[in-house]
């Protein structure tokens, strides 16, 4: 059983809390349910671990476990989910922050991480997809004075 984890951009906390509402609970991406968010699907990539260790190559800093400060807003079951959790504001300025020359070496390294690399090092480009997306809808929030969010479900 997988992890599943969408990735958005609200106004603030009460709105994203409101999304959960609307949507009984997620997912974000590819609800169905007509409202309109920007959200990218990023499956297995979970904000502490994975996706902190991007943001530690962004930065230039060595992961830490509190690098990515993640705040619980939700929990649709303590025990099952789904939750959602909102990132830092500097997690969002810094993935912003990512520029196209640096794309390629971010994915060779990210690649090679343990958590993504299970079977050996990924081809250096294979995380491109992600990081422009993720990068993209970072720069977005950013733009428009929003936060990031992550919803994950078992």
């Amino acid at each position: 059983m997988g992890v599943l984890y969408d990735y958005f951009r609200a106004k603030d906390d009460a709105a994203a809390v409101r999304l959960m509402e609307d949507l009984d609970g997620g997912p974000v991406v590819g609800s169905g349910d007509g409202v309109a968010v920007d959200a990218i699907d990023l499956k297995g990539i979970e904000p502490a671990v994975t996706l902190g260790k991007l943001v530690s190559f962004v930065r230039g800093v060595s992961w830490e476990v509190n690098l990515v400060d993640l705040k619980l807003l939700w929990s649709g079951d303590e025990q099952e989910g789904p939750w959602l959790m909102t990132l830092d504001r500097a997690t969002r300025d810094t993935l912003a922050s990512i520029t196209d020359a640096q794309v390629l070496e971010l994915s060779a390294q990210w690649g090679r991480i343990e958590e993504l690399a299970w079977g050996g090092p990924l081809p250096d480009d294979q995380m491109l997809p992600a990081i422009e997306e993720v990068a993209a809808l970072a720069r977005r929030a950013r733009d428009a004075g929003e936060d990031l969010y992550c919803w994950c479900c078992l």
